[in-house]
């Protein structure tokens, strides 16, 4: 869970060594609380992953694994808005590969089921396709 800076409760009670004296010196102390206001940026490398193992349909499955990877560079780099924009690239690159794969099985299948395309009727009826007889 991510917090603002004005959202983090301060500890009103002392810290320790705080006001003591030290070789007759008292000693100073800072609390720094340090909470980062960025939102986390998601890469989508799991999905891009997948995509390109799996699916990667005319190797944009690839395109959006290297967005991924160039989303988690920047942003441990600490550059949150090209960590942003490459995180949306790989995100669009991954929603193309997985629909259009999903569609080209589907087609294949429909095809396959419709009898359109048959892959074995040339064994089932004995039939042998040579060239030059």
């Amino acid at each position: 869970m991510e917090y603002r800076a004005d959202q983090v409760i301060m500890n009103p009670g002392t810290y320790p060594y705080q006001g003591q004296q030290q070789f007759g010196q008292s000693v100073q102390t800072t609390v720094v609380n340090v909470a980062p206001n960025v939102l986390p940026v998601r890469d989508h490398l799991l999905w891009s992953i997948f995509n390109f193992f799996y699916l990667n349909f005319c190797c944009l499955g690839f395109v959006a694994l290297v967005f991924s990877v160039k989303s988690r560079d920047r942003k441990v780099v600490g550059d949150a808005e090209g960590a942003r924009q490459y995180a949306s690239t790989a995100r669009a690159l991954n929603i193309a590969t997985t629909t259009l794969s999903i569609l080209v099985f589907v087609i294949i299948f429909a095809l396959l089921f419709a009898g359109i395309i048959s892959l074995g009727n040339a064994y089932q009826h004995g039939h042998s396709y040579t060239v030059g007889k």
